[in-house]
């Protein structure tokens, strides 16, 4: 490996470009090149940021140490095992893939390459998760909403894949307990699948979680809301703000204190590439790694199945 780490991205449409400008301004980290079927948005790349278009995943690999996969989620897998036979790190945008099958074959191909593979559940990397990890030890109610107004990008997967994975990422890693049953309703309004869904989700150690997302809102919402004992946040994903609500053990209602979060700002998507360059670099288990990835995708796919069994209707499934 030389000295600055060799990147690429597979995928330079609306969110891959910023991969490509992260990339290409880590001072530890050379943006080698791209691959990108569409050839005005390649020529745009590649012109803007000094760097080279391959005509193949496998010429990308081959030139690569880590690339980012960012191209539709139902491409996932395929672009994912040609990058890894090459021997590349990978970091793959959420979810992981569309398939539970093919999460097993990207994790195999990893393991076989001893590569780092790190999934791009970016809020993960929000500045608010990391008070959140430490705020929050005995979760006992949690409230996610997620509102986007429609765009056609994604929509090669129902909502549930496209937006609420993210939400069912950040739940699983604060309430750290398996699942135990699923409920779940939802509706598909512009796209073929689901664009509006709930699930509530209860754990084995009785905590449960309400999910509620839509990608037909007229506004953007990214907001999440913990109950636990003697303590309440809320927290804002898109301003990276929050609040915390406490009573100290032994006092009244009189003695409620309501304390703003001391949350440092930053761009979540340069602190979730700069830390997967960091892993590749050390060899480290990223904080988001294939474990999670695959746990978020099948309680996803749950989700989804149970929807789509029950279209508009109330659907609930045990899972022991």
């Amino acid at each position: 490996m030389s000295t600055k780490l060799r990147c690429g991205v597979a995928g330079v449409g609306y969110l891959g470009q910023h991969h490509a400008r992260i990339y290409s301004t880590l001072p530890d980290c050379e943006l080698v090149g791209i691959y990108e079927v569409n050839d005005a948005r390649a020529a745009e790349i590649c012109a803007k940021y000094g760097c080279k278009r391959f005509d193949s995943i496998e010429a990308l690999g081959q030139a690569c140490d880590a690339v980012s996969v960012v191209v539709p989620t139902d491409r996932h897998c395929e672009v994912a095992l040609p990058l890894l036979a090459a021997g590349c790190h990978l970091l793959i945008e959420k979810p992981l893939c569309v398939t539970l099958e093919e999460a097993e074959k990207i994790l195999a191909a990893a393991r076989a390459a001893n590569r780092v593979v790190q999934v791009g559940h970016i809020e993960h990397y929000n500045p608010v998760m990391s008070y959140l990890e430490t705020a929050v030890n005995d979760p006992r109610f949690i409230e996610t909403e997620r509102l986007a107004p429609f765009n056609p990008r994604g929509t090669e997967v129902g909502v549930v894949l496209d937006l609420m994975i993210h939400d069912i990422g950040v739940v699983l890693q604060l309430v750290k307990s398996p699942v135990a049953r699923i409920e779940a309703v939802g509706v598909n309004v512009i796209s073929p699948y689901e664009d509006i869904a709930n699930a509530r989700i209860t754990f084995e150690n009785g905590a449960v979680a309400n999910l509620n997302v839509s990608r037909i809102s007229l506004k953007k919402v990214r907001e999440l809301r913990v109950f636990q004992r003697g303590a309440y946040l809320s927290i804002d994903f898109m301003n990276q703000s929050g609040h915390l609500i406490r009573m100290p053990e032994g006092q009244t209602i009189f003695d409620i204190k309501k304390e703003e979060l001391p949350i440092e700002k930053g761009e979540p998507l340069a602190l979730e590439i700069a830390s997967f360059a960091e892993c590749v670099r050390r060899s480290a288990t990223p904080k988001v790694d294939t474990a999670l990835g695959k746990s978020a995708l099948e309680v996803a796919i749950r989700v989804t199945e149970l929807i789509r069994a029950n279209m508009g209707k109330p659907a609930s499934e045990n899972l022991k």
